[in-house]
């Protein structure tokens, strides 16, 4: 996927800085993803700069992003990277502030992502090798990307 590759490279070149992709949507040298008669980024494209953040801090870590985006006959999964044959199912969240982004994640859409996970590791049997954890990434307004390691877990 090229938008991986891209945020390899600029994790390597100081990391993603949300205002500077605000700007450039602004000014028109980013996204054209603006709304009709607004300044302000689509949900869309928040969205997708907040997965970029959340993929540059990953590559950071030493984390190699297996898919971003892949979706699923019982929903989609934000980011799958893999360390060390341990798999993180992450979904990332992008909210004013951090403390919004830690309770978005509701038991219907922890329920989703497990049914989702089951059916890519059908698919991809090696991933995973050393076991599975889900993580939320939470990215505030200014680009600070926190993970909650492990947030939740399949019960039973």
């Amino acid at each position: 996927d090229d938008a991986v590759g891209k945020v390899v490279l600029e994790a390597g070149h100081g990391g993603f800085s949300w205002w500077r992709f605000v700007r450039g949507m602004l000014t028109g040298s980013g996204s054209s993803c603006i709304m009709e008669g607004s300044a302000r980024p689509t949900s869309h494209a928040r969205g997708v700069a907040a997965e970029d953040a959340a993929c540059s801090a990953l590559c950071a870590d030493g984390w190699t992003i297996l898919a971003r985006r892949r979706r699923t006959p019982a929903g989609e999964i934000d980011i799958l990277a893999e360390r060390e044959g341990l798999l993180a199912v992450v979904e990332v969240k992008a909210r004013a502030r951090l403390a919004e982004a830690a309770v978005a994640v509701t038991p219907r859409q922890q329920a989703r992502l497990l049914e989702a996970t089951d059916l890519i590791l059908a698919e991809n049997p090696a991933w995973g090798m050393n076991g599975v954890r889900f993580d939320l990434l939470l990215v505030d307004a200014s680009g600070r990307v926190r993970r909650i390691a492990d947030a939740f877990r399949r019960e039973g």
